[in-house]
């Protein structure tokens, strides 16, 4: 199945404003809450079931003779009709 963007931002935050956002993730997450996302006109409500699947990723891109970008990604999966829980890694974040 081909995959549709139905929401994208890519700002420059301090790292402070980022802790704020994920913040507010965290907590709509524990609070059983839908997450509405919006920049501008853009928007878009999700509403994760009680065991979604929680990706965390670690990447390096760019040239392999020379620095290239890091990133840390979070991501949160479920099937839109069943919510079926995922793996069972048990993952630290220190």
């Amino acid at each position: 199945m081909p995959e549709e963007v139905l929401f994208k931002s890519e700002t420059d935050r301090s790292r402070a404003e980022i802790a704020s956002l994920l913040r507010r993730v965290a907590d709509n997450l524990a609070d059983g809450e839908s997450i509405t996302l919006t920049a501008g006109a853009d928007s878009v409500t999700l509403e994760p079931p009680a065991r979604p699947t929680f990706e965390v990723k670690a990447e390096r891109e760019g040239p392999d003779d020379g620095p290239g970008e890091l990133s840390i990604e979070f991501e949160l999966e479920w099937d839109e009709t069943d919510g079926a829980d995922g793996g069972s890694d048990t993952l630290e974040i220190e």
